[in-house]
């Protein structure tokens, strides 16, 4: 054992590893460090419960020489017989190490001992890598030195994992902060909100396609069944569409009960503005198909839905708005109060795809003329457009 490496080592924990750029770089330069102040890694597995509503946690694998794996689990993993008869468990729940020797006949209630024992392996140690909130992570290290590990290596590896936590928290902070804004505001809405726009105010204007949707019949509907079924139902209904919205480049801004706001930016600069706008009426037509095979059963008979949305194209100031330390980060302008106004139409036309002059001028095709409709709170009557493979079911 090198006690000056391990100094050093400790001592760029400390600082933050901050000669790193990112979480993959910081796992594999910390590996590299131990092995050159003598520790005989073989397999090091850092595991980090995150705040996802999808994902339970992530993993990060090293090897000598090879690149570090990057994974996901889901919430199914916690029901994974894996799971239940792994020492991570343990580590997990109750915040103790667990120390597997492949030698040793006590340690094979662990499934794990088999693979490891194929490997090579000699010793397995899981040790916490408890956070300063009181959530408890994992990590797990491995050695093909014959014997396993000496005391003092055991030692070292405990005396890193207390600096090393520190470290992962801080990341792990990070990268939660960044997945809720994500999952709340937005992608694009989120990197701003990190990069520093907090302030009411921060606002910028941006050229966007529109897209705001509503589900049909959804007052009735919320009227006459029980609040947990609505819900049920409306996650469904959004399922349908934030998957074609975010494959097709984009980004879910707002929901309103049963309405959807979502925008499509639009480079003004390398001009894809007809691109864009197609990838927008391929999302709708998506959209469309899979809200029309949605069905919900109640009781004896089967719910169906329909929903409508309007496009548009236009200029939108996107940014903070709000009061006080209460903000939201939206956007408005006319280009967006006339898509609402264009929605409202579409429902009175029974029409499940409209789109607004604009935006059919620059996505030519496949479009039936409706005609002028007066718009509430515009001195001019819109022309509106409509499908034209709807045109039997108007």
């Amino acid at each position: 054992m090198n006690i000056a490496e391990l100094q050093k080592l400790t001592d760029w924990l400390i600082d933050g590893g901050r000669s790193t750029t990112s979480p993959t770089r910081f796992m594999a330069e910390c590996c590299e460090r131990m092995v050159a102040a003598g520790l005989p890694l073989w397999r090091v597995g850092v595991f980090v419960r995150t705040l996802h509503p999808e994902i339970y946690g992530r993993n990060f694998i090293w090897k000598p020489g090879a690149e570090v794996e990057l994974g996901t689990v889901d919430y199914h993993i916690l029901e994974s017989p894996d799971f239940h008869n792994s020492p991570l468990k343990i580590v997990f729940q109750q915040g103790l190490e667990v120390r597997v020797r492949v030698d040793d006949p006590q340690n094979m209630r662990f499934p794990i001992v088999n693979d490891l024992r194929a490997e090579g392996v000699t010793d397995y140690v899981a040790l916490p890598l408890p956070f300063i909130g009181g959530t408890v992570n994992a990590s797990s290290w491995t050695t093909k030195q014959p014997g396993g590990f000496t005391d003092e290596q055991l030692a070292a590896l405990r005396s890193l994992a207390k600096p090393l936590a520190r470290v992962i928290e801080i990341i792990s902070l990070t990268r939660t902060a960044a997945s809720l804004l994500d999952t709340y505001v937005g992608n694009r809405a989120g990197e701003r909100i990190m990069g520093g726009q907090i302030r009411r105010g921060h606002t910028e204007t941006m050229n966007a396609a529109i897209w705001l949707s509503d589900l049909r019949g959804f007052t009735a509907l919320s009227d006459r069944l029980p609040a947990e079924t609505v819900v049920d139902i409306l996650n469904q209904y959004f399922d349908c569409q934030v998957t074609a919205i975010k494959n097709h480049g984009g980004e879910v801004l707002k929901y309103m009960g049963d309405g959807l706001l979502a925008v499509f930016p639009i480079d003004e600069y390398v001009g894809d503005e007809q691109q864009v706008c197609s990838r927008v009426l391929e999302a709708a037509q998506e959209s469309r198909a899979s809200v029309a095979s949605l069905n919900y059963p109640i009781g004896d008979a089967v719910e169906r839905f329909r929903f409508g949305v309007a496009l548009h194209v236009g200029r939108i100031l996107y940014g903070n708005i709000g009061g006080g330390n209460r903000l939201d980060f939206t956007c408005i302008g006319p280009a967006v109060n006339l898509a609402a106004r264009l929605e409202k139409i579409a429902s009175q036309l029974k029409r499940t795809v409209v789109a607004s002059e604009g935006f059919a001028g620059v996505c030519r095709g496949g479009w039936a003329d409706l005609g002028e409709f007066p718009v509430a709170g515009f001195s001019k009557a819109a022309r509106v457009y409509g499908l034209a493979d709807e045109t039997s079911a108007a």
